[in-house]
């Protein structure tokens, strides 16, 4: 590990990364674990002059960087990938530490973020080589990639976990000031966000969070007509048809729901059955929740009390109308108030809060239909359009089904959840806009200029 990015010791506050440095500011907040309700350590919380260094490092070294070979950029992302293979132990300690997920759940997050390093370091020549200047010359990954420079905004929720993922791309030789990181306290956010994004060396912004945040951004952004790339909130269908592999639809969906507590914005909230098999596909759908989650010994942790509640909110609100409880107890006392187990109701409808909210949960609302005509109705009566699934055996309804659901992203007899390199990734609606992933992702990183000339 290189000098400017010697793992903290335990407790201590997690740093910034200024041009290539760890940077210990004076002010700091407290990093409570979800799980233990315990102050795991400090971290430090950007001021003004924080941001303006951190922007001129991020400026001084767009220099050099723009200029750099496609292979000097790809031998570093391909040391990135060995490094976090390396220290994939460290690095999954912190965020099960700092968001109380388990350690499945951390080591498919950075063996998913090395695959998307190596997918995109064989891109990059690929890109480059495209473009006139290219001999004379993820999230993070696609505008470094690309020859910009970057400033990560880490979660206050999170912080280690942002160091260590910086502290990787420091350690495998990127050069000072590519990649800076700050935080700050949630009190700060205004101020800190208003100000990035109005500093001219500032070029593109990139958002990934709750939509109504990310109105916020693309605001701000528009008001310095600045472009913006955002992945948001979304409230994923999943239809399962009549002539469906209910074995797998049900596996499916379960995953869909409730891997790591529903909290993916690809998470499957609706799930729109066919009349016919709603009664045999509820009793599988129970047996696949309990076969993968029942045995857990830990009740699953969610990132803050505010999402549990919310949740019980919306299960509460369900039942008052009409729904009835499959599977679950949404007034389960558990060790904590972070704590939820999987829950799901069966004949919702669209008079129920749940029916439009984005859960961000372990909830899951079942809906039936009959028609194809309806299961699309229910599928695109929302404002998000994320991802969706479609469970059919017959591949002609899955496509048509496919063309017609307002989502980035379809997948036939697959769950919600599904992001890898290869694919392009991002959503429609209010679930953001633009692509991440893939060659798309690089593209966004990129301008176009035309040059002519004449003898």
């Amino acid at each position: 590990m290189s000098p400017s990015a010697v793992a903290p010791a335990e407790g201590s506050p997690v740093p910034f990364f200024i041009n290539g440095k760890e940077v210990h500011p004076e002010r700091k907040f407290n990093v409570v674990s979800p799980a233990s309700g315990k102050v795991v350590h400090e971290a430090g919380s950007a001021s003004e002059a924080d941001v303006r260094a951190t922007v001129d490092a991020a400026a001084d070294a767009f220099k050099t960087w723009r200029k750099a070979l496609p292979r000097t950029r790809r031998d570093i992302f391909l040391k990135v990938a060995e490094v976090m293979e390396r220290r994939k132990e460290e690095l999954g300690e912190y965020m099960m530490n700092e968001t109380g997920c388990p350690r499945q759940w951390a080591d498919f997050n950075i063996m998913t973020a090395k695959d998307l390093v190596i997918d995109v370091a064989g891109r990059v020549a690929a890109l480059e080589g495209t473009m006139p200047t290219t001999a004379d010359e993820g999230t993070v990954l696609f505008p470094i990639a690309a020859g910009n420079t970057a400033i990560l905004k880490g979660s206050e929720l999170c912080p280690r976990t942002m160091w260590g993922l910086c502290s990787v791309f420091h350690e495998a030789g990127l050069p000072d000031g590519v990649l800076n990181l700050l935080f700050h306290e949630p009190a700060n956010a205004a101020a800190i966000t208003q100000m990035l994004i109005a500093d001219p060396h500032v070029k593109k912004i990139n958002f990934t969070g709750s939509t109504l945040v990310g109105r916020i951004i693309g605001k701000l952004a528009g008001e310095h007509l600045k472009p913006v790339l955002l992945e948001l909130g979304g409230k994923a269908p999943a239809i399962v048809w009549e002539d469906a592999d209910l074995d797998n639809a049900a596996v499916q969906c379960a995953l869909g729901a409730f891997l790591n507590s529903g909290q993916i914005c690809m998470s499957t909230e609706r799930i729109i059955v066919h009349k016919k098999i709603r009664a045999e596909f509820e009793k599988k759908l129970v047996g696949a929740i309990d076969n993968i989650f029942g045995a857990q010994t830990d009740v699953p942790v969610l990132i803050n009390s505010v999402g549990v509640a919310k949740n019980k909110k919306l299960i509460a609100d369900a039942l008052s109308k009409g729904a009835s409880l499959l599977y679950g107890d949404a007034n389960a006392e558990e060790s904590s108030a972070t704590r939820m187990r999987p829950v799901v109701i069966s004949g919702a409808t669209a008079e129920m809060d749940i029916y439009k909210t984005e859960s961000f949960g372990p909830t899951v609302a079942l809906y039936e239909i009959e028609t194809e005509e309806e299961a699309l109705r229910i599928a695109n009566d929302t404002e998000y359009g994320l991802t969706s699934a479609v469970f059919t055996e017959d591949l002609r309804r899955g496509l048509r089904f496919a063309k017609e659901i307002e989502t980035g992203a379809v997948h036939i007899n697959s769950m919600t959840v599904h992001d890898e390199s290869a694919l392009p990734h991002g959503g429609a609606k209010a679930s953001g806009h633009g692509r991440f992933n893939a060659a798309h992702g690089l593209s966004e990183w990129v301008r176009t200029k035309t040059i002519t000339y004449q003898w």
